[in-house]
């Protein structure tokens, strides 16, 4: 974590990280029974404003009203799936399920309001850092292994039904189900999650606990000041959060921006992947609708047909995306 504060000097818009703060003491925060503030709520994190900068804005960190406007018109065209065709593909082929259509996704439609051109902040170039040698070496494994494996042993957690990228921690917005519950009790703190529909039990503690390791980690929480921090770390599974490892560690501050939103703000470092560590923001906003149970039965019924599909191509000397398998052993 140790990158925060040589992050909030160099950021271009640093200034935008000292505002939650700022507001925050400036608020009649809601507050618990036990003094602390009260988050509770249910929140959706969706926004168009990708992770990682697109690589052609290059060094440009924030956009202009006019060019916010432009690049929302352009991005919601591009994923706009009533507008691709399977077989085809549309501008980009964008990431996702395909042959959904538009009415099942919820990826937001709009910039983060400081209209920030990624959601990563530090390091400066908004994307996260390039994995190290061990990181390469264990990408490469997985890839082979998954290539490779004639059962769901080397199938991903999403595709398994157990874990997704955006149940957190981190939460980061996706194409769908980007909202989460809060709820907080004297020693604990509780963060649903739709995707997957995860829970994350989270105890008021300095210590963590090795005794019963976790898919999402363990967690433990504390206050510095009006901001809430998670610290999560002994991953169970040695493919984590987009192929991370047991190493991992993510903090995560949960701060008060306006009586309706909170910032989320969160670092991850794991030295098993990459030689520093990478910050990121977003705004939780609260909403009235409830959540409701996601059921996923992938895992029950899509494996199958993902291997078979899989085992078809390797027989006519294809990876699994239909490219020969000598541009990936390269």
């Amino acid at each position: 974590m140790n990158n925060r504060i040589l992050a909030a000097l160099g950021f271009v818009i640093g200034n935008v990280v000292a505002v939650p703060a700022l507001l925050a003491q400036s608020l009649d925060i809601p507050r618990t029974e036990h003094g602390v503030p009260d988050f509770q709520g249910t929140y959706t994190f969706r926004t168009i404003t990708p992770l990682n900068r697109p690589p052609e804005l290059a060094d440009k960190a924030v956009l202009t009203e006019e060019e916010a406007i432009e690049w929302q018109n352009y991005e919601n065209t591009r994923q706009n799936r009533d507008l691709i065709i399977d077989s085809v593909g549309g501008a980009g082929y964008p990431p996702g399920v395909i042959s959904y259509n538009e009415f099942w996704y919820e990826r937001g439609v709009e910039t983060v309001a400081d209209r920030r051109t990624s959601l990563i902040y530090d390091p400066p170039n908004g994307r996260i850092p390039g994995l190290n040698e061990v990181g390469r070496q264990r990408s490469a494994v997985i890839a082979e292994n998954r290539r490779l494996s004639l059962g769901p042993e080397a199938r991903t957690l999403n595709d398994r039904c157990l874990m997704n990228a955006r149940t957190g921690p981190p939460m980061v917005s996706g194409a769908y189900n980007n909202n989460m519950q809060l709820i907080q009790t004297k020693d604990h703190i509780v963060i649903v999650s739709e995707m997957i529909h995860n829970a994350r039990i989270i105890r008021l503690d300095s210590e963590h606990n090795t005794k019963q390791l976790k898919w999402d980690g363990d967690s433990v929480a504390h206050w510095e000041g009006d901001t809430l921090v998670i610290n999560t770390q002994n991953y169970y599974y040695h493919i984590g959060w987009r192929g991370t490892s047991t190493s991992m560690k993510v903090e995560e501050r949960f701060t008060w921006i306006d009586e309706n939103t909170l910032d989320y703000d969160f670092t991850v470092e794991d030295p098993l992947s990459w030689d520093v560590s990478w910050s990121a923001k977003l705004p939780m906003r609260r909403i009235t609708d409830p959540m409701y149970e996601y059921a996923c039965h992938e895992g029950n019924h899509g494996l199958a047909g993902i291997l078979a599909g899989w085992r078809r191509y390797e027989s006519m000397g294809m990876n699994g995306n239909g490219t020969p398998i000598e541009t990936v052993r390269q």
